[in-house]
């Protein structure tokens, strides 16, 4: 598909939040993010300064190359940045080229449905636009938040991967878009 085909993901506006792209200028939002001991206990390491700076260009060349990334999740009722939600582009994590649904919350808004709203718009996204026949979600064996997460966007556990890029285990949750569909008509 050439990037004049290529539909852009985002801006993207739910009930509650207002899902954008991530500028150059938001390092601080992201290191405030991925430097909270509580949102990265599932990752191997907290992310410094230079380490943001990387997050936000490799989203903004995978805006540039696949028309998706994450995006900077906030709160329409004030503009706080709660963190992002949205795709990132796969083809070595479960064998096949895949489109995840991520999503990554500061803690103070766990609990409150943010990251379900913005989920499901990430998912309707990917089916309504790109050529997918399932989307995904990784998430590590003990991320209880997470698989709840999955399941309230239609997501079934596919399998268990113990060796994967991300070098621990994790569920492989997916829901095809045949199930999509149905679900969406529902």
């Amino acid at each position: 598909m050439s990037s004049l085909q290529r539909p852009d993901f985002g801006p993207i506006d739910t009930d509650r939040l207002k899902m954008r792209r991530y500028r150059a200028g938001d390092i601080e939002l992201v290191q405030a993010l991925m430097s909270d001991p509580s949102v990265m206990r599932y990752y191997h390491e907290l992310l410094d300064r230079e380490q943001s700076k990387k997050v936000i260009a490799n989203a903004l060349a995978a805006y540039e190359k696949f028309g998706y990334s994450v995006l900077a999740t906030e709160r329409k009722s004030d503009g706080r940045y709660i963190g992002h939600v949205g795709l990132l582009h796969w083809d070595d994590v479960d064998a096949r080229e895949d489109v995840e649904v991520a999503y990554m919350l500061l803690p103070e808004f766990w609990g409150c449905g943010y990251a379900t709203e913005a989920a499901r718009a990430s998912r309707d996204w990917a089916f309504s636009h790109l050529g997918v026949d399932r989307v995904v979600s990784f998430i590590a064996i003990e991320s209880e938040p997470s698989m709840r997460v999955a399941e309230r966007n239609g997501m079934v556990r596919l399998k268990r991967k113990d060796e994967n890029r991300f070098g621990q285990p994790m569920f492989v949750y997916g829901i095809a878009r045949g199930a999509w569909r149905d679900h969406s008509t529902a």
